[in-house]
């Protein structure tokens, strides 16, 4: 095999691996919607019963 050959068939390996390693990412199904619960629930307040979290920030913050 000469060096143009072999350079364009593990061109084409790398091609198809990663097209079936992309191919395979995912869920396969409908898109599923959330729970109509979520943060609407009221408590004795009238406010709405979520739970505090706190914020902690990321490294990438700053780049958003």
């Amino acid at each position: 095999m000469s060096g143009g050959t072999l350079k364009k068939m593990i061109m084409a390996v790398a091609a198809i691996s990663m097209m079936a390693t992309l191919s395979a990412c995912g869920r396969k199904g409908p898109l599923e919607a959330p729970n109509a619960s979520v943060g609407v629930e009221k408590s004795a307040g009238g406010k709405a019963a979520q739970d505090e979290v706190p914020d902690r920030p990321f490294v990438l913050d700053g780049m958003i």
